[in-house]
């Protein structure tokens, strides 16, 4: 392993600090070696609503390898907002101070106290930036000092709906519209606002009501044409449904935030929204241009090195990536320690501790990626996103040839409340099954998991998983029993349709698991002995990330297969050249020899 790779593994577990972009990295110093620090979460009291199965109170952290520091720029999921099923009040309510480096959102408020002021900007910018907890906390301190400040209630109710909590939102909605009479008329109108969306929210497939709420926005900009938050709200509302909250913006909501940065150069809310509206639509230059600002204005904010983090990996710059969502994970690590917080009640730290296991496996890392992944695991499963996403470890597991045990971790995801999971987990499971020689009991899998399938939502509000997100997991499964059974054709179409639906689903979330899922299929269909469905899912990993060594590695196999020497060991050539810092045994395909051979570096 490379020293970039052994000093970043370290700074996982928080061992060490940062040193200047642009700086020579220190001499690295050697701890023991697969280490396994543990950190023990605080208990909560206060309502929780916990998912069946999960109460999962540890933590484990990836391995120390070393103690040095490397050199960060200031500081990207699809799907990237994803709130917890459940918070303590208590925790919600907490008294906070004033905090620095989380963005730079105004919006003047009706109040004579700037300590009022103050906090409502503070929350305005954790609301922005999807840290629910500190967002209700900091609008709970500006009650404190003015208890009429009606847009704090405002914005708790928009935490709430972050929070999944419906009903606490319209809790919170009721209490500013009681003081609606004492405002401005630009918040009398902010909160008109804020009833029909929650009106539509009620109704998501309601496009009447949507449309209700776009036009509402729309009038209070004929009045304020200078407001930037106005326009923010306005690129919201362009999503899908009234639920919106910038993180599924499309190539419409683009023009609202850009307005708001001819107002407010360098809005970070602006920034952030941009990133994911350009993820969608894949202008990745733009929106890795717009994460370097966001991660710049807002240094305090791990979800904003995260941003940026999700488009350095898109562009091949996966060590860049690793830097900024290792230093998400430590800004995190250090808040939870200091407000003695329960990781587990914070959505993010488990999607960016999965997205660093995906740049670890990247780079074929796979036993820190599998680290990774468990850590991520261990902080259960509260709500659909979070759930769906433990697929990560059984389809981890499915690749590397590990079926046994990813039957195990397809079971967990069934014992989930949420029909998105259980429907990928019976898939997985039924896959793994199949890989087994086990093919009736993967045909109950199958049956299970279209049931499941069913009770999925077309249309969600925020990022809970759609049945068009889960399809493709279930479709697979399908794919597999044919492929092994007595209609490979058909299966073949079905997993290449699969494969399809995969690559479409947009956010940086799903590019980079499609890429994965892809190359599992890929191998499946060596092991079937399919080899144009192995060719097919070669290219299409080629097609997707060219960058990766596991694409030019698939497609070295099929060359291989196919007699071609030259363009075989080309390919090899291409991996190696990709995987420097690549798990030494790392193998090249089900039960074959090293994919990359390579002479022993120095440690």
């Amino acid at each position: 392993m490379g020293f970039v790779c052994q000093v970043l593994a370290a700074v996982v577990l928080g061992a060490g600090g940062f040193v200047a972009s642009g700086s020579a990295p220190p001499a690295p110093s050697t701890l023991a070696a697969n280490t396994i620090a543990t950190t023990t979460m605080p208990s909560h009291s206060g309502k929780m609503i916990r998912a069946a199965g999960w109460s999962c109170m540890k933590i484990i952290l990836a391995p120390v390898l070393a103690t040095s520091v490397l050199a960060q720029d200031p500081d990207p999921h699809a799907a990237c907002a994803a709130a917890p099923a459940y918070v303590p009040a208590e925790l919600l309510e907490r008294e906070v101070g004033l905090r620095a480096g989380i963005g730079n959102s105004h919006d003047a408020v009706t109040t004579t106290s700037p300590e009022a002021q103050a906090f409502y900007d503070q929350g305005l910018n954790y609301l922005e930036s999807y840290v629910w907890i500190e967002a209700a906390r900091s609008f709970h301190q500006a009650l404190r000092h003015d208890p009429k400040l009606a847009m704090a209630y405002i914005g708790l109710s928009r935490t709430h709906s972050g929070l999944n909590d419906a009903e606490g939102a319209k809790r919170y909605y009721e209490k500013a519209k009681a003081l609606a009479k004492d405002v401005s008329e630009k918040e009398r109108r902010r909160i008109e606002i804020r009833g029909l969306q929650l009106a539509a929210m009620d109704d998501i497939t309601n496009s009447q009501k949507h449309l209700e709420y776009k036009k509402a926005i729309d009038d209070a900009l004929a009045a304020d044409l200078d407001d930037p938050e106005l326009w923010i709200l306005r690129g919201n509302a362009e999503e899908a449904n009234a639920s919106g909250r910038g993180q599924r913006g499309t190539a419409a909501s683009i023009a609202f935030y850009e307005r708001a940065l001819q107002l407010v150069p360098d809005h970070a809310t602006a920034h952030h929204f941009l990133i994911h509206s350009c993820e969608t639509i894949g202008k990745i230059d733009k929106a890795l241009k717009h994460g370097e600002v966001y991660a710049r204005l807002a240094p305090s904010v791990p979800h904003a090195a995260h941003m940026w983090a999700h488009d350095l990996r898109r562009v091949g710059r996966v060590d860049d990536a690793i830097v900024q969502f290792v230093k998400a994970n430590r800004l995190e690590r250090a808040y939870y320690e200091a407000e003695h917080i329960d990781p587990a009640l914070d959505w993010h730290h488990g999607h960016n501790l999965n997205l660093l296991a995906q740049s670890y496996q990247h780079k074929g890392q796979l036993k820190l990626a599998e680290t990774t992944m468990r850590a991520a695991e261990a902080l259960g499963a509260p709500e659909a996103y979070q759930a769906f996403n433990l697929r990560e470890i059984p389809s981890f597991l499915i690749q590397r040839g590990r079926y046994d045990d990813a039957l195990e971790s397809a079971r967990r995801m069934i014992a989930t409340s949420f029909p998105q999971a259980r429907a990928a987990g019976h898939a997985l499971a039924g896959e793994a099954l199949v890989r087994l020689g086990r093919m009736d009991a993967a045909r109950e899998e199958l049956a299970a998991a279209q049931r499941e399938l069913e009770l999925v939502p077309r249309v969600v509000a925020g990022v809970s998983p759609s049945r068009a997100t889960v399809e493709p997991w279930v479709n697979a499964l399908r794919g597999e029993l044919l492929l092994r059974g007595d209609n490979p054709a058909e299966g073949r179409d079905i997993l290449t349709k699969a494969i399809r639906a995969l690559r479409a689903i947009p956010g940086p979330d799903a590019w980079t698991q499609a890429l994965f899922r892809i190359e599992s299929t890929a191998r499946s269909a060596r092991e079937a002995g399919d080899w144009t469905l192995a060719e097919f899912a070669a290219s299409q990993m080629l097609e997707h990330d060219s960058a990766y060594g596991g694409s030019h590695l698939a497609m070295a196999l099929v060359l291989e297969h196919k007699g071609d020497a030259a363009g075989a060991r080309a390919a090899m050539e291409n991996a190696r050249n990709l995987w420097p810092d690549a798990d030494s045994d790392l193998v090249r395909g089900a039960g074959g020899p090293p994919a990359v051979s390579r002479p022993a570096r120095p440690q």
